[in-house]
């Protein structure tokens, strides 16, 4: 059995066999074990906008997100498991942990046991490349598929701009409306059964040794 944080609820993870979902109205904050974690805390006050949207800029505190990453940093730390969040997250340095090569590889994050790579989502299912940072700790670590993802280009930003807005832009620029937000916060079930799989191994070996 694994726990799921801060997922959301009749998503990815809800309904899973060996899988114990952690929804906002459940709270993870105050989740106390037994089982290893897949932690998922709100990445918006840690990102590039931390402070709010340019038009509206500094109504937020940098880290104000309720004490949510802090408390699933703490839980992966107890029980084993892994967290991810965006690239780039401002969590990493304000919480002490080594930012992992963009190429890809495991390396040391703190002094806790922990590991950390980069990896793109995009290679697991993502609508987007979408590269992310994880975090583990008492786990056996994967090799994963490294470095960027394969480039998307979204197919009526292509015919409408040509090429190089295309790419520049992305793929999430010609998402509207709500689903923008569902589907760049989604999880793809490649993507969320490859963190079970990492979490599912925490607590099997005593020396972890990180893959090549």
């Amino acid at each position: 059995m694994i726990a799921a944080l801060y997922v959301e609820k009749d998503g990815s993870y809800w309904d899973l066999p060996n899988v114990d979902p952690w929804d906002e109205a459940r709270d993870a904050r105050k989740y106390d074990g037994p089982y290893p974690v897949v932690a998922h805390p709100p990445c918006q006050r840690w990102g590039r906008f931390w402070h709010g949207s340019t038009r509206k800029p500094h109504q937020f505190r940098l880290g104000a997100d309720h004490g949510c990453f802090a408390a699933a940093l703490t839980a992966v730390r107890n029980f084993g498991g892994v967290l991810e969040h965006p690239k780039d997250s401002v969590a990493w340095p304000y919480f002490g942990l080594t930012r992992p090569p963009t190429g890809g590889g495991w390396m040391q994050a703190d002094g806790f046991g922990g590991w950390t790579c980069c990896v793109d989502q995009g290679y697991y299912g993502h609508f987007a490349n979408k590269r992310t940072w994880l975090y583990a700790v008492g786990c056996e670590l994967p090799s994963l598929l490294w470095g960027r993802g394969k480039q998307k280009l979204h197919p009526i930003a292509l015919e409408r701009h040509g090429y190089e807005k295309a790419r520049r832009i992305g793929m999430m620029a010609m998402v509207g409306g709500k689903d923008k937000t569902r589907i760049r916060n989604s999880t793809p079930d490649g993507f969320r059964d490859l963190l079970i799989s990492i979490a599912a191994t925490a607590g099997r070996q005593e020396h972890l040794e990180a893959a090549e």
